[in-house]
């Protein structure tokens, strides 16, 4: 086997998961997605816009880096491992269909 130094890319295949919110946090996320298109004259769906709402969330949140950092390399996760990965900052839209319901 040729000794690549990239090494094999982490399962990327979309994984859809539905959720039932609140009719108070479905207006909060249709109000986000209205300041979402006029702050970037994009307009996104509300299931477009909330795994990057995910992402965003799990990045900023400096307790769960710590704890996936003290974990041992193979007792973290493949999802918390590849939180950033195929993400866009916000330079325009999303660069990958939504998967969230």
């Amino acid at each position: 086997m040729p000794d690549l130094k990239l090494a094999k890319l982490p399962d990327r295949t979309p994984v859809k998961i539905a959720v039932t919110v609140s009719p108070d946090l479905n207006r909060s996320l249709h109000a986000y997605a209205e300041l979402y298109r006029e702050a970037y004259g994009a307009t996104e769906s509300v299931p477009e816009l909330i795994p990057y709402m995910l992402e965003t969330f799990l990045e900023s949140d400096r307790n769960f880096a710590r704890a996936q950092k003290e974990r041992a390399p193979g007792e973290r996760s493949a999802a918390a491992a590849s939180v950033h990965v195929g993400r866009t900052r916000r330079s325009g839209s999303p660069d990958s269909p939504s998967t969230a319901s």
